[in-house]
């Protein structure tokens, strides 16, 4: 389950934040997730809650934004929503797509430090299953 490297990988990154900013602990996570990113936000959620155990991120609420997904056509420069599955032929033209413009995202979008203390942040970084 790639869910749980993603938990992971989002623990290891607010906490490394944290020791940055000697942050005592985290209210919340707000993460954006593209709808075609492949990622179940309920097995998320329930690895999340697993990866949390024992960090400064323990307690941590875990709220997810979807991200619908969108794609561009070259031929009329038409954007679309692609839906699941995705539609990927130009509602306008029939062409195929050039690119998905949105959908694939996975990124912490903000971080509420408990510590009343700590400036808010807010982070867009990319999490990859390497992380």
């Amino acid at each position: 389950m790639h869910e749980m490297s993603l938990a992971v990988a989002v623990v290891d990154q607010v906490e490394t934040a944290a020791k940055t900013r000697g942050a005592i602990g985290v209210r919340s996570i707000e993460l954006d997730v593209g709808e075609l990113a492949g990622v179940v936000a309920d097995a998320l959620a329930f690895c999340f809650e697993l990866a949390c155990a024992g960090t400064v991120v323990e307690g941590a609420e875990l709220i997810t934004r979807t991200v619908p997904g969108t794609a561009r056509c070259a031929a009329c420069a038409e954007d679309w929503a692609v839906g699941m599955p995705p539609r990927l032929l130009c509602p306008g033209c029939g062409a195929a797509a050039d690119g998905l413009v949105s959908g694939r995202e996975l990124q912490i979008r903000e971080v509420r430090w408990a510590d009343p203390e700590a400036p808010r942040e807010e982070h867009r970084q990319p999490i990859t299953e390497e992380s």
